[in-house]
């Protein structure tokens, strides 16, 4: 199956491709469902689209918010730009938008966002006569539906869906809570949702005219926040039902967690045991995860969960040379870190390593020397584990 990684900004792509993604989803400043993530100018987005590509990974950009008629005039233009940088495809949830994109941009595959809810056979085999080369299927299906959607649905229709992050309440992301509550500018459906559904709720229930709070522990209800979706131990089953390409969310992450994520699934998908792996995304921000809707009904804690993360990134190797019986690594400093601390090492096609630090790093970007008992990458993560998972 391909890998497809999230990018939230140019650090977050350079991860992405370093760690193994086939494929990664990013946006242009307008029409992404993320519009909090650090996102591309124009020039960024040629730019990212270079690197990709000498990379041999594809570049998908995302134009699925709710459209509005001043939007699409302002499309063409953009589509026409996307269109002459090579982007691979374009992810829409709007029939509008994929008109224009077919119009305008005629070498971008259209693929259809999660947001347009795709679980019917029916539903696929009509946006595939409209022009779409994909379909991101509603993050709402068991696995048992997505193989019968699989057998009913013509061969050239790709399939796509999500394999890993978090998950929203409302069907397929359509959510109004965020708009009601913070105003239209903070639209879930334009991209802007503040989350209100990760917030404490006192949840009321009213019968009869009598009252009962729904509470956990004495504590405010968490029962609108989703758990983490973590289908590492899953990957056979999904390809199995047919899917073709695994999505891992995270555009408004940052960088560790793109590297870390991808590594792990990229690491199982070439063939290594899931367990370990398993255990090394323990390490990243994230609420209890799992399996979503795709074993049957989804899985809550109702119980106030705080995200949970293992490690901070504290350095980026810049460049690693020879130095006596060892190696002498450049390192960017990201966060504090003492002499004598044990990092764990994150590269490209190998285990999770550990070394000591022989100087402590202090100050944020800034560059230090420091002494590696293997050889380091451009790239490599310097990481400190703050507890044993």
């Amino acid at each position: 199956m391909e890998l497809l990684s999230p990018a939230g900004g140019p650090e977050q792509l350079r991860c992405a491709v370093r760690f193994g993604a086939d494929a990664v989803y990013l946006a242009g400043r307008r029409w992404g469902m993320r519009a909090g993530a650090r996102n591309f100018s124009d020039a960024e987005l040629a730019a990212a689209v270079a690197q990709a590509h000498t990379a041999g990974v594809a570049v998908h950009v995302t134009l699925n918010v709710v459209l509005r008629d001043d939007d699409m005039d302002a499309l063409p233009a953009w589509l026409e730009y996307v269109d002459s940088l090579g982007v691979d495809a374009a992810i829409v949830a709007d029939l509008g938008a994929l008109a224009l994109l077919r119009r305008h941009a005629p070498h971008v595959e259209p693929h259809v966002s999660t947001q347009a809810s795709v679980m019917s056979a029916a539903a696929a085999e009509e946006w595939l006569r409209l022009g779409a080369r994909r379909v991101v299927l509603a993050r709402e299906m068991t696995l048992a539906q997505i193989a019968e959607l699989r057998r009913r649905t013509s061969a050239e229709l790709e399939l796509e869906a999500f394999a890993h992050g978090s998950m929203c309440m409302a069907y397929s992301g359509r959510c109004l809570m965020s708009a009601q509550l913070m105003g239209r500018d903070r639209s879930a459906s334009r991209g802007a949702c503040a989350q209100p559904c990760r917030w404490a709720w006192s949840i009321v229930d009213e019968r009869g005219g009598e009252r009962a709070d729904v509470e956990w522990d004495g504590q405010a209800s968490y029962l609108l926040s989703s758990n983490d979706l973590c289908m590492i131990e899953h990957l056979d089953e999904l390809a199995a039902a047919g899917v073709g390409s695994i999505k891992l969310e995270g555009r408004n992450k940052g960088a560790y967690y793109v590297a870390c994520v991808t590594n792990a699934y990229r690491h199982v998908l070439d063939g290594d045991p899931a367990g370990p792996w398993r255990a090394e995304l323990d390490h990243v921000s994230h609420r209890p995860y799992s399996t979503g809707f795709y074993c049957g009904e989804p899985q809550q804690n109702p119980g106030r969960v705080d995200y949970a993360r293992d490690r901070t990134l504290v350095g980026v190797v810049e460049a690693c040379r020879p130095a006596g019986v060892g190696w002498e690594a450049t390192v960017a400093c990201r966060n504090r870190a003492d002499e004598g601390a044990v990092l764990d090492v994150l590269s490209p096609g190998e285990p999770v390593r550990q070394l000591v630090l022989d100087a402590p790093l202090v100050t944020n970007g800034t560059t230090y020397r420091l002494r590696a008992p293997f050889p380091l990458g451009a790239g490599d993560l310097l990481c400190a584990c703050h507890r044993s998972v």
